[in-house]
């Protein structure tokens, strides 16, 4: 079930670097539940498009997702969010 409320609004414009951001609003994506376990995460062109940013800041949030064990990516299959999920991500 997802809690679109947990989900703070994504703001480039903010304070932090944007790929930092984008990590962060991915993260409450997960935490939340809209983005489960194991599952497969959009094409990274794709997330950049959806969040108006430049594909090399998806690509530098994606490795601070993976720093943190949240998402592992598969060369030729694709980009999921971890299962299980590291402490403090249950949903």
């Amino acid at each position: 079930m997802t809690d679109h409320n947990q989900i703070p609004e994504f703001d480039p414009q903010g304070p932090q670097l944007v790929y930092v951001a984008m990590a962060d609003h991915i993260a409450a994506r997960i935490a939340a539940g809209e983005l489960a376990a194991g599952a497969r995460l959009p094409a990274e062109r794709d997330l950049a498009k959806e969040y108006g940013v430049a594909y090399l800041t998806v690509r530098r949030a994606a490795g601070v997702l993976r720093e943190r064990g949240l998402i592992l990516t598969v060369h030729g299959k694709g980009t999921f969010v971890a299962d299980p999920l590291p402490e403090g991500y249950q949903v």
